[in-house]
């Protein structure tokens, strides 16, 4: 069941995102050729800690996964889209590296994702962050008051579409409050004014996956968590949560 939220709640919920925002920060300040993925982890965990918060994704079992996920980040390395579990790879010139990570604080969660590249930079990747970016952008940018949740939909497919990447059809964003996945779920393509009215109150994380090879299709790892892309070519993973006001869409996950 969907909850809207209050103006407080959504106050506490920016809270919560303002840790994920730390974290991520200081996590993308820390990845440099050489750093393990573990290290990258441990900096998220400290953030955590030292706000007061726990994490969401620790310990955390859906139906589909074999076993809770180790970690409080998803680290997702090259051809890795979402859900990478870290461990001892140690980054490389070149990686391009996406970063998942949420916190529970004061009862509310705050969910979101970037995408890099660490040391030299390939004219490829960065092509491919900048364009989940500006879907990530033009779905915030539709999240308003009288649009439907198809709006949002197609406002980051057009974008992926266009520049001629792929999209994972089967995962997407969702509603987040009390707990990181909530209803509704927010799809990354669909077609305009279709879907559930958006409301005042609504809070969802949206956020684009692109598959650079141009294919929609994807497989999972042996770890049973991470999805990778079947042609082997580099993904990129951005997400923010965003609150739906009477005016603009309010970005409680914002890295200042």
């Amino acid at each position: 069941m969907m909850e809207l939220k209050t103006d407080t709640s959504v106050d506490a919920m920016y809270e919560a995102g303002q840790v994920v925002a730390s974290a991520l920060t200081a996590v993308r300040k820390a990845a440099d050729v050489g750093v393990s993925l573990v290290e990258l982890d441990e900096v998220a965990r400290e953030v955590l800690r030292a706000a007061g918060a726990t994490s969401p994704f620790l310990g955390y079992r859906p139906t589909f996964a074999p076993t809770p996920f180790p970690a409080v980040i998803c680290a997702s390395v090259n051809d890795a889209i979402v859900h990478g579990i870290p461990d001892g790879y140690r980054l490389r010139d070149g990686d391009l590296v996406s970063i998942d990570c949420g916190a529970q604080l004061g009862g509310w969660a705050g969910d979101s994702a970037i995408s890099f590249t660490v040391g030299t930079p390939r004219p490829a990747d960065v092509r491919l962050i900048e364009t989940a970016e500006r879907a990530l952008a033009a779905g915030i940018e539709a999240a308003v008051v009288g649009n439907r949740m198809g709006d949002i939909a197609h406002a980051i497919g057009t974008v992926c579409r266009a520049a001629g990447y792929g999209i994972m059809e089967d995962y997407g964003g969702h509603g987040i409050g009390r707990r990181m996945h909530e209803d509704p779920p927010v799809p990354n393509e669909g077609r305009p004014g279709r879907g559930i009215p958006l409301r005042r109150g609504m809070v969802l994380a949206i956020e684009p996956m692109l598959i650079g090879g141009g294919t929609d299709t994807y497989r999972t790892a042996p770890d049973g968590w991470t999805l990778r892309t079947t042609d082997g070519t580099r993904a990129a993973h951005v997400e923010h949560t965003v609150a739906i006001t009477e005016t603009t869409p309010r970005i409680l996950t914002s890295r200042h």
